[in-house]
């Protein structure tokens, strides 16, 4: 989504990223926390969309800085398995959701 372009190359902020309760204000759960992350690295996130924490999204960094962004939704029977969304429910998600997780992406990147 061209939406969170902005956030690419943005260094990110560990510290708000564990912060539990603040991402509980966006409705974002963090479902894989490297700590400390290596220098290619990806964060795990999962929140409510049509369903209990079933959509997910990846943070793939590269020394730190946020290289992509990927959308997906998380198989029930086995939360290791992340579909990319279709490009239907991007555009819904983006309309849904998307002021929330742009503030979200503002605060884990954040100095």
């Amino acid at each position: 989504m061209k939406r969170f372009q902005k956030y690419l190359d943005k260094e990110i902020n560990l510290k708000n990223i564990k912060n539990e309760d603040n991402l509980k204000n966006f409705g974002v759960k963090c479902r894989y926390l490297p700590d400390p992350p290596e220098e290619f690295d990806e964060f795990e996130f999962g929140f409510d969309f049509k369903g209990s924490q079933d959509v997910a999204f990846l943070v793939t960094i590269e020394l730190g800085k946020i290289k992509r962004l990927l959308f997906g939704q998380v198989d029930p029977d086995n939360p290791d398995l992340f579909r990319p969304l279709p490009e239907e429910t991007l555009h819904e998600l983006a309309e849904g959701k998307g002021d929330l997780l742009s503030a979200f992406f503002d605060y884990i990147t954040e100095g």
